[in-house]
Order: C-alpha cells, then sequence, then structure tokens
C-alpha cells in the first residue's frame, strides 16, 4: 500500500509562499501610482497640516521664514478665544438644525410622500430636488440672496420689508443648505424604503395599524441602519460647508453667523496666522471624527 504525497516545491518548481506573494504583487502593482498619489496629495498635506498646528506659522512676517514649535500654545489660546467658542456654538446649531433636524427630515418625507406614486410625479419631484443638489453653491447664494433680500422676492410676496440676512442670518443659511442638500437625504431614503417589504406593511394595514404605527414600528427599525448612515454623512458635509455661508451672509453681520470653517479661513488667510488657523482645522477635524464615532457606535449597539 503506497501513501500518495503531494509534490515538493523543488519538484513542482513553486517556492515555498510564492502564490501569496504573487498574489500580493498581483493587487499592489496596479494600485500602487493611486497609492503614490494619495500619499502625496491626500496624506501629505493632512500631516503637514497637523505639524503646522503645533507651530506659530504665519503666511508673512518673520514667522512664515522662521517659524518654531510652540506645542499646545495655539490650542490654548484656541479655547480661550471667545470668538471661537462663538463660532463652536454656532456650528453646532447649524449643524442640527441643517443636517440632522432639515435635511434628515424632509428628505425622510418626500421619499415617504414619493413612494408608490406614478413615475412621472416622481420623475418631476426628484428633478426638482436634485436640481438644488448640482446647483454649485454659489449660484445657490445668489439665488437665495435674491429670494431674502430686502426687496427680493419673499417679502414682495408677504407686503413686508424686512432684511433676512440681517436680522435672522443663522435662520437664513440653515434655510438655505437645507434646500440645497435634502436631495441626498431623499435619495439614500428612497432607496431603503424599496428594500422595505411590502406584505410586511400590508399584513399591519389588514391589522389594524395606521399610518403612523406602521412608519413609527415597521419602516423606520428597518431602515436604521439608512438613517445613521445618512446622518453621518450629511452632519460631516455640513460640518465642513462653507462656500454656502460665506457667500450668502460672509460670516456677518459681525459674527453672527460666523461658523468654525469661516472663523479658520478669517485666521489663515485674512489675518495670515496659518499656524493657528491649522490649529482650528485640526480641532474641527476631531470634532468630525467623534461624530462619526458617535453614529458608528449607535449603528453597532442597534445591530447588537
Amino acid at each position: 500500500m503506497t501513501v500518495a504525497t503531494a509534490p515538493s516545491p523543488a519538484v513542482t518548481g513553486t517556492p515555498p509562499g510564492g502564490p501569496s506573494r504573487r498574489g500580493v504583487l498581483r493587487w499592489l502593482l496596479p494600485l500602487g501610482p493611486a497609492l503614490v498619489l494619495l500619499a502625496i496629495f491626500m496624506a501629505g498635506p493632512i500631516l503637514w497640516s497637523v505639524y503646522i498646528a503645533f507651530t506659530n506659522e504665519t503666511l508673512t512676517g518673520s514667522a512664515s521664514v522662521n517659524s518654531q514649535f510652540v506645542g499646545f500654545d495655539n490650542f490654548v489660546r484656541l479655547f480661550d478665544d471667545p470668538n471661537f467658542i462663538n463660532s463652536f456654538l454656532l456650528t453646532f446649531v447649524f449643524v442640527i438644525g441643517s443636517a440632522v433636524i432639515g435635511q434628515n427630515t424632509l428628505g425622510l418625507i418626500i421619499a415617504l410622500l414619493m413612494r408608490g406614486r406614478g413615475r412621472v410625479t416622481r420623475s418631476v419631484v426628484n428633478g426638482v430636488v436634485i436640481a438644488a443638489w448640482v446647483m454649485p453653491e454659489i449660484v445657490a447664494a445668489a439665488c437665495w440672496f435674491s429670494f431674502l433680500a430686502e426687496e427680493g422676492t419673499l417679502n414682495t410676496v408677504l407686503g413686508i420689508e424686512q432684511e433676512w440676512l440681517y436680522t435672522a442670518p443663522m435662520f437664513a443659511v440653515i434655510l438655505a443648505n437645507v434646500w440645497r442638500g435634502t436631495a441626498f437625504s431623499m435619495l439614500v431614503y428612497s432607496a431603503a424604503l424599496s428594500e422595505v417589504p411590502k406584505d410586511l406593511v400590508e399584513a399591519a394595514a389588514v391589522d389594524g395599524a395606521g399610518p403612523g404605527r406602521r412608519l413609527l414600528h415597521i419602516t423606520l427599525p428597518l431602515i436604521r441602519r439608512s438613517i445613521m448612515s445618512n446622518l453621518m454623512l450629511i452632519t460631516l458635509q455640513t460640518l465642513a460647508s462653507f462656500g454656502l455661508i460665506y457667500a450668502l451672509t460672509g460670516g456677518g453681520p459681525g459674527t453672527a453667523s460666523q461658523t468654525t470653517p469661516l472663523y479658520m479661513y478669517e485666521q489663515a488667510f485674512r489675518y495670515f496666522e496659518i499656524g493657528y488657523g491649522s490649529a482650528i482645522a485640526l480641532v474641527l477635524l476631531v470634532i468630525g471624527a467623534l461624530f462619526s464615532l458617535i453614529y458608528l457606535r449607535l449603528i453597532k449597539v442597534e445591530d447588537a
């Protein structure tokens, strides 16, 4: 009786570990140029910005040539800066009002209303909502400036004289950002609602559950992962929103609508304190990471 044995590497000509090594090279070589470009143009500037945040680097003056490492001085100054605290609070209001409440809720409502509608109705509504989303920020800001200005469309329709961008600047920028960004949430929820089993909803209706109970106890629990994912994405997008606010109000009047990205821009490129501005950007990055961790944690808790 003979026992069959596998041919040795010397017989087959395959060196030990050869297949795995070739497999790694097969995947690595095509990705190599992309990884190099990401390291140079993405990871490189991020790491440089982190380093600059711990220096007194400026764009003009002696510190622009002979910058010094100052440790945590920029961060100590930052948390003692009342203007930064004000910008942080305004950013929090902007994110909650625009993303968490505005875009998220309105996107879900539109998706629910469009569920089961005719193709023509869905095409028209989706086209109008998505048109606002793909519109450049500067164009959207110009539209809302014309709508909310003292001689704009809103005052003409209401028959009043009100400078909305002066008396209620945060309300104006939140409303404009909700109008522009709701399409993303609508698309996410439309895709999620299409996966909800219709027979389950119909069975609940037969059992006497009204629309509200079906929404709370069937639809929302089934799309909870999409809700958390959407909240995470629109929160990060809104947290870094700059162009719309800058074009619409410039952070004014005064600092009434100056969110943290605008304050960071002012310190870095108007007052040329690039080290201090980088410290603000680093704090904003950490805040975004914390929001992401919270949402990811909530998704894991719900899946447990």
